[in-house]
């Protein structure tokens, strides 16, 4: 398993258009997919459970993967937050 923890640092958090980049990223990754942030978990393949989280911007999200290709997708995802979902 891996996992990474990041803030969120774009000015809407993770609303609908960046949820949707995060969960079409992840569907291309074999290994489960958890998103964690506000004491509530996600499959990050799924939009509804994603925007569920109800995450804001500064707010902590943890990502992990469990899988063939596990760092492939922590690795991504993370860089997609640390990009802002490119806002």
């Amino acid at each position: 398993m891996r996992q990474v923890m990041l803030t969120l640092t774009n000015p809407a958090g993770l609303h609908a258009r960046p949820a949707a980049e995060l969960v079409k990223a992840a569907a291309r990754f074999k290994s489960r997919i958890v998103l964690e942030g506000n004491g509530k978990k996600a499959d990050a393949k799924s939009i509804i459970l994603v925007l569920g989280l109800g995450l804001r911007q500064n707010d902590s999200i943890t990502i992990r993967a469990d899988g063939e290709d596990e760092e492939a997708a922590v690795q991504m995802l993370a860089e997609l937050v640390k990009q802002r979902f490119h806002e």
